[in-house]
């Protein structure tokens, strides 16, 4: 008897898709065991300290319990009763801070079933970052290797939306999304609609455009006046309809959380802080190529800008070619708090360990180095409100920071060792891995 079996498009279709899901999954999940807690006192001494929020304290001492630094300073630093760290030569900073990005919802970008970055629909301001967030990224180990021990991880762009939702700042060790949560949720997102259209487009791709950015400009007036509204009637405990959109966006409108609005060119910039500032919101300008041509109204209104990314070109043709990396020293000279992120798209996300270099491609053109420092450190940390825990090297912090062999923005230093709230990481990953491997093969690459 033969046996024969039909097979359907649809089920050769079903088959691949699993098989796919599956193959993503074993390309999306590390092996590294989660630091255990601190269980005794740790000294390093000899280091260079760079405390960000203060001097540098050259052959320095940091004492830390519990995952809190307890002493910062020199010789007066007791080592007594704790484990001794010999770290003579080399420089200590506190942990970077990746304020943008999609780290944790976005793996592969060409593997669709590794990409859960952004929802459909307008207002989606109930996602949460942190219910998404995959702990065992392979992304992460990469990330943290190179001194990012923190990053907010952020719902996108895309699918029509303009209230993407609300990210979550995560620290980068940790078994589940709940041991690696620091803050959720940290900050309402908004993509402004808006932006110039190139003229090289079509005038009917021209006219579509300009119809979305007034539908998004509608969409986005109509969500945040019927939270007004809706916080107006809970806080005056009348009896209204739940409707968990508008719930999410009541700590906005309210002024407890922020709002950061997604703007590049001057004009969207502009629309932004108008809307903000009409609504009461808290912003904080998001990209910001052109953030440096309103910098006094962005000093005036105390509105922060985290500029997403260095390393590309210049916005416009008439832009001057340094126009992106002399942005920071601009803004710096103004007195605008800002923070510098390695951009949030979700190609960015496995490039987010060289978020050190995008600080340092301002330095060249006018930022000092200890201000590049502080744009990835203590201005990210005051801007997400978690400075009096991250963010700088100081008495009751936490003790998350890291050793490096030399200037941490230049791409030659290695990292050397690292701890997240004291628990010291394991810094190998995917890549350390693969070399190690490799240089067996290629004697002629051994050291």
């Amino acid at each position: 008897m033969k046996l024969c079996i039909k097979t359907t498009a649809l089920q050769v279709a079903t088959m691949g898709s699993l098989l796919a899901l599956f193959a993503a999954a074993g390309v999306s999940a590390h092996d590294n065991v989660p630091a255990r807690a601190q269980i005794q006192p740790i000294t390093i001494v000899g280091a260079t300290v760079h405390t960000v929020s203060g001097k540098d304290i050259p052959n320095g001492r940091v004492r830390f319990e519990d995952g809190r630094i307890v002493a910062v300073g020199g010789s007066d630093v007791s080592t007594e009763g704790s484990e001794v760290i010999d770290a003579s030569g080399k420089q200590l900073y506190p942990g970077y801070i990746a304020a943008d990005g999609t780290l944790g919802l976005a793996e592969v970008s060409a593997v669709r079933a590794t990409v859960d970055v952004a929802e459909v629909g307008l207002n989606n301001a109930d996602v949460r970052a942190d219910t998404a967030f995959n702990a065992d990224s392979e992304i992460i180990p990469v990330t943290r290797a190179n001194g990012v021990l923190l990053a907010l991880s952020v719902p996108g762009s895309g699918n029509g939306n303009v209230i993407a939702g609300r990210s979550a700042l995560m620290r980068l060790d940790g078994w589940t999304q709940e041991d690696m949560l620091v803050l959720a949720p940290a900050a309402l997102h908004v993509n402004w609609p808006g932006g110039a259209i190139p003229s090289w487009l079509p005038p009917p791709a021209q006219q579509g455009a300009r119809e979305a950015q007034k539908k998004g400009r509608v969409a986005l007036r109509d969500a945040f006046e019927a939270a007004k509204r809706y916080a107006a009637a809970k806080a005056a405990g009348a009896r209204h309809e739940p409707d968990r959109r508008l719930e999410a966006m009541v700590d906005a409108v309210e002024g407890r959380q922020p709002v950061f609005f997604e703007a590049d060119d001057a004009q969207s910039i502009q629309e932004s802080l108008d809307f903000a500032r009409e609504f009461d919101l808290k912003a904080v300008i998001v990209g910001g190529a052109d953030a440096w041509q309103l910098a006094d109204v962005l000093k005036a209104q105390a509105v922060p800008v985290i500029l997403s990314g260095l390393n590309r070109l210049p916005r416009t043709r008439g832009d001057g070619v340094d126009s992106i990396f002399a942005g920071p020293a601009k803004l710096a000279a103004a007195g605008v708090e800002f923070a510098i992120s390695n951009g949030g798209g979700s190609f960015d996300t496995s490039n987010l360990r060289n978020l050190p270099y995008q600080a340092a491609a301002a330095v060249p053109f006018g930022l000092t180095p200890a201000l590049a420092l502080r744009a990835i450190t203590l201005a990210p940390a005051r801007i997400l409100g978690v400075d009096d825990r991250y963010g700088s090297i100081g008495n009751g912090l936490s003790a998350t920071m890291f050793l490096a062999d030399g200037d941490a923005l230049e791409p030659a230093t290695q990292v050397t060792r690292a701890w997240i709230d004291g628990r010291e990481i394991d810094l190998s990953s995917r890549h350390t891995r693969l070399y190690e491997k490799y240089r067996q093969k290629y004697p002629e690459t051994r050291d």
